[in-house]
């Protein structure tokens, strides 16, 4: 039995998330409907994490068993036959052999988001980014994203329901940019919660705005109570950027 990682990118638009879910399609659920038109037999893919609703990945995986596929060097021609079945918005970007053992999600070393903010009115970035059309201060932005790198236990900004042993996260990347007429957080850590970069952006849009202090910022952290965090920024101005592996 050979194991196989498959990188994947999406707009996340149309789906109800990455992982295979009932009543309601996704991004997995495309993938493996794609698999078994090409081999003509029922492929269950591992995810390497979840996305919501709405969000969208430059780079993603899955991992899935396979008795046999066609030799490495003519992957190439399944990744493009299989992109031929898919949707427009999904992409497999390449399929590789790796060892038996190696798994998308447990042997992932980090994962990479940005959150994308634009505030004047584009209608060529109203899906993949938040309209929020008010005076923020990119200093305070950053002083904030500063401050999170400084704690590791992030239960403020895990949303409710959410079944983990623990809350800590190692963020190594915590960075707001200007970029044209964007602005744009980029974060990275060894894990996320759920709603987790939503979480952060929606709070430290209050920072950038003044309607919260820096000081009031770290109670929030502290508090360990995701009530008092703001999770309503949408999903589409979210993406997935890598997950970076070592294997």
């Amino acid at each position: 039995m050979l194991r196989y990682f498959i990188e994947v990118a999406y707009k996340g638009s149309r789906y109800s998330g990455f992982q295979i879910q009932q009543n309601a399609n996704s991004i997995q659920a495309e993938i493996e409907k794609a698999f078994k038109i090409f081999f003509r037999e029922e492929i269950v893919l591992t995810s390497s994490s979840r996305t919501d609703a709405g969000v969208h990945a430059l780079s993603n995986y899955f991992h899935f068993d396979a008795i046999s596929l066609p030799p490495r060097e003519i992957l190439d021609n399944v990744t493009y036959n299989l992109n031929s079945i898919l949707p427009d918005d999904i992409v497999v970007k390449r399929i590789y052999e790796v060892v038996p053992n190696a798994h998308s999600r447990f042997n992932a070393l980090s994962r990479s988001y940005k959150y994308v903010v634009y505030q004047s009115k584009d209608p060529f970035a109203a899906d993949r980014a938040y309209y929020y059309p008010y005076k923020l201060d990119i200093d305070n932005l950053q002083l904030a994203a500063n401050v999170l790198m400084e704690y590791k236990d992030f239960a403020s900004f895990s949303k409710k329901n959410t079944q983990v042993k623990t809350f800590n996260c190692t963020i190594l990347k915590s960075e707001w940019s200007l970029q044209d007429n964007l602005t744009v957080y980029n974060v990275e850590a060894n894990r996320f919660l759920r709603g987790m970069v939503r979480g952060l952006v929606g709070t430290m849009l209050k920072v950038g705005t003044g309607k919260i202090s820096i000081g009031e910022f770290r109670d929030i952290i502290e508090s360990k109570d995701c009530t008092k965090a703001d999770f309503s920024v949408p999903p589409f101005g979210l993406f997935l950027l890598n997950v970076r592996y070592q294997i």
